[in-house]
């Protein structure tokens, strides 16, 4: 039988994201998943305040982190992996995919030559298939695209965290229209997930409330996806979710906060450089998306 990580979210509702320590039951071992900087668009200023949250949490508990993972490149919300790593001395890991990502975006801000397209920024670059350990609980990377180029899946014990690739079974999948997206390789990536054991726990990284549900939920099965899942369950065929994804996707408005959020995290949740004058500066790319 698969360990039983312990695991605790923290709800971020501005940007309706979910962020976890997950915990190895035998020890005081951790690590974090898909952490939030505190991002004020209008003012331009960030802030620590959920990210201080869970290190309230880690250290009221006395617990070592030895990880800090994101599940992708997210484009809804900036991440707070380098204060954390900062705090707590863990490594920081992603997909191996981010080199496309940052290719890609690179281009798309010009950020020049001293912004390294190799991820470098990141300690781990997980691929299909890697392993690693939390204390004594085992994890596993299932490589999940078609959101994004990087996204992945950390199945640790008998839990997974599936990143933006599904939602709650009530409201669907991700979109796949960001630049790298394909509704086909999501669908498919989808399979990997569903062939999952029925009973694996899976936890989401964004919950908007479904239409007729009055509560936010992180938390559901490999089989209610498979089962109920409005997009891709019920044993929709990959020509179905298709189809649907992507007339669903061009009725789609860009997140709010795409623009600084792929320009920070594709340098792993670091800031731009400063430039001559010693400030950081955010670019807003002109009818590019």
């Amino acid at each position: 039988m698969p360990q039983q990580p312990m695991v605790k979210h923290f709800f971020d509702e501005p940007t309706n994201t979910y962020s976890y320590v997950v915990r190895d039951p035998n020890s005081k071992h951790c690590a974090i998943i898909d952490s939030v900087l505190d991002f004020d668009y209008a003012a331009g200023s960030t802030d620590t305040r959920s990210a201080d949250d869970i290190l309230e949490y880690v250290n009221k508990n006395q617990l070592t982190v030895d990880w800090i993972l994101e599940t992708h490149v997210h484009a809804d919300h900036l991440s707070a992996a380098p204060y954390l790593q900062e705090k707590t001395g863990a490594k920081l890991g992603i997909g191996e995919y981010i080199k496309t990502v940052q290719d890609t975006f690179g281009k798309a801000f010009n950020a020049g030559t001293e912004f390294a397209r190799d991820g470098c920024q990141f300690d781990r670059l997980f691929a299909d298939g890697d392993s690693f350990t939390i204390g004594e609980l085992q994890a596993s990377v299932l490589h999940t695209p078609g959101h994004t180029p990087a996204c992945l899946t950390y199945v640790i014990g008998n839990a997974a965290f599936v990143g933006d690739t599904l939602f709650m079974p009530d409201f669907g999948t991700a979109r796949c229209d960001f630049p790298g997206g394909d509704a086909t390789t999501l669908y498919r990536s989808i399979q990997k997930v569903f062939a999952l054991p029925d009973e694996t726990r899976l936890f989401m990284c964004h919950d908007y409330k479904a239409p007729n549900r009055e509560d936010y939920a992180f938390e559901t099965t490999v089989g209610k996806q498979k089962n109920n899942n409005i997009h891709v369950g019920g044993g929709k065929t990959e020509e179905q979710f298709v189809k649907m994804r992507t007339e669903r996707d061009a009725t789609l408005a860009m997140p709010r906060l795409i623009l600084p959020s792929v320009q920070v995290n594709m340098r792993a949740g670091q800031l731009p450089p400063a430039e001559d004058n010693n400030q950081r500066y955010l670019k807003i790319p002109l009818n590019l998306f």
